[in-house]
């Protein structure tokens, strides 16, 4: 089973609980499909708030305490739910894939 770590919104966690990226994750569907195996959350944590520097060292440290994945919620990429996209998401994923090498970096969710 592979260990997901799980990167959301900042500003959307007061009108999200994050239930339809939990559910995504057990049905095996969204992104993590792609990965072809059955996954586990094994963290969720916040980017920090604009503008996400802090969730390179957040995905930094969800792969040193055993995230064999790193997804960056649908509320980062996507906008949802209110439909607004982060505005640094390009910048954001850039960093993270730099800091994380080889541990696939999932562009959304959802």
């Amino acid at each position: 089973m592979k260990k997901i770590g799980i990167i959301r919104c900042q500003q959307t966690e007061d009108i999200c609980p994050g239930t339809t990226d939990f559910l995504t994750v057990a049905q095996g569907k969204g992104s993590f499909a792609s990965l072809g195996e059955e996954c586990e959350i094994m963290g969720f944590v916040s980017c920090g708030g604009c503008p996400g520097k802090r969730a390179v060292a957040r995905a930094q440290m969800l792969v040193s305490r055993g995230a064999e994945a790193i997804a960056l919620a649908s509320c980062m990429g996507k906008g949802a739910p209110i439909g607004f996209p982060c505005p640094h998401f390009e910048q954001i994923c850039k960093a993270i894939r730099a800091k994380i090498g080889d541990v696939p970096l999932l562009e959304h969710t959802h």
